[in-house]
């Protein structure tokens, strides 16, 4: 930390020979101005400065936290839409939007809902899901849950694709100092 010290005399000849210190004025912003702008040098005219070295002890401490979604099962249920509210509401006010966002999260091309005629784009990517993320089921259970209550099962597989993102291992970094 540099720190400067200002001499605010400045010496003046008197008549008689003798030498008489006199105050400089200076304005707050020009202090701040000079404290804040200038290079701390060891002798500039009228301002003197006085350099401390401090030392500065930094430890870093990493802290890692692994959070593993057990798999077998659906994190959430088919009816669970008050779970996450913000997939809920945009199924709810925009479906298409949500069934795009959704395939894409999942790394498929964003346009596969709309070719979803028969169901069949629901039922892949459904059992896809299941197969990454090692969830029990079938192909007949996958059918019936999108054809007894398709938007649900959207909904699902939505929550499901944004908890398992969440879910990795976050690394996370103190440093103090003394």
């Amino acid at each position: 930390m540099t720190r400067l010290l200002f001499v605010l005399t400045r010496k003046k000849k008197k008549k008689n020979g003798k030498k008489e210190r006199k105050k400089k004025n200076r304005s707050p912003f020009e202090v701040g101005f000079i404290f804040h702008c200038r290079p701390p040098l060891h002798h500039i005219s009228g301002v003197q400065t006085e350099s401390k070295v401090m030392a500065v002890h930094s430890q870093t401490t990493t802290i890692v936290t692994s959070q593993h979604v057990s798999s077998g099962t659906w994190t959430t249920g088919i009816c669970d839409c008050c779970s996450d509210m913000s997939t809920c509401c945009c199924a709810l006010w925009c479906f298409p939007c949500m069934q795009c966002q959704t395939v894409s999260q999942f790394g498929w091309c964003f346009c596969m809902p709309l070719l979803d005629c028969c169901m069949v784009v629901s039922c892949c990517l459904r059992q896809k899901m299941r197969e990454q993320y090692n969830i029990h089921g079938s192909c007949c259970d996958d059918f019936c849950t999108i054809f007894c209550c398709y938007p649900c099962a959207w909904c699902q597989m939505s929550r499901e694709i944004k908890i398992r993102a969440h879910s990795g291992t976050v690394v996370t970094q103190q440093i103090t100092r003394s």
